[in-house]
């Protein structure tokens, strides 16, 4: 493992990281390098990717994965 340590970071920057933190249970350095890997995900995706995932998306069918109809779910609340 390596250290990377940080300079200057803006205090509202610093405060926001730490409230973060507190709110996933997780402490300051586990929380800044969660957000460092999402970020590094998120910009090594190339522009074909977010697409093919609409796409994937846009085709789904709920009832093919075994999901309930909406017109089910709504008599299903309506009868709580």
């Amino acid at each position: 493992m390596f250290t990377l340590h940080v300079r200057d970071v803006p205090e509202e920057l610093y405060l926001r990281l730490r409230r973060r933190a507190e709110a996933e249970r997780r402490s300051l350095s586990a929380e800044v390098i969660a957000l460092l890997e999402w970020a590094v995900r998120k910009a090594e995706l190339t522009p074909e990717e977010p697409l093919a995932s609409i796409r994937r998306r846009r085709f789904f069918n709920p009832a093919a994965a075994g999901a309930p109809d909406s017109l089910t779910l709504l008599h299903q609340g309506r009868d709580r």
